[in-house]
């Protein structure tokens, strides 16, 4: 695969679920939508023709892709089908996805570290006020 978008549907209980697939320079980007029914071609195409340029898609990921030689057409359909069965759909697509989320949770959890201390020391700030306040007097 040297350049281009690829898409797989498959299902995923309870949902049906397309992976977008998209390299570019050496990097893969992969985007998971999730379809809920069955989805018809047509509305497949018009998820390519309407949403592709507003779906969110992970951080590249340096991949090497070998070039891609012509297969009899009957061993192909003998290859893809033992895919299938050996290890899923778009492989390194779930590894992407499983990095790119990976970095988002650790982000969250950065700002969120970041928003309890500044809650935690206002808290400790108003505390310290109302000590203040308390003695003024005596």
């Amino acid at each position: 695969m040297e350049k281009g978008i690829r898409l797989t549907v498959f299902f995923e209980d309870p949902f049906w679920v397309g992976v977008f697939e998209k390299v570019e320079d050496q990097q893969l980007y992969v985007c998971k939508y999730v379809f809920g029914a069955e989805p018809k071609e047509y509305q497949i195409y018009e998820l390519i023709l309407t949403k592709l340029n507003n779906l969110y898609f992970s951080r590249g990921i340096y991949t090497e892709f070998k070039p891609e030689k012509k297969v009899n057409p009957k061993r192909m359909q003998r290859q893809v089908s033992s895919f299938l069965k050996s290890r899923g759909p778009c492989e390194k697509a779930f590894t992407a996805m499983k990095y790119e989320h990976e970095l988002l949770k650790n982000e969250r959890k950065k700002v969120k570290k970041v928003l309890d201390e500044t809650k935690n020391t206002e808290k400790f700030l108003k505390k310290q006020l109302n000590k203040k306040e308390k003695h003024r007097g005596h």
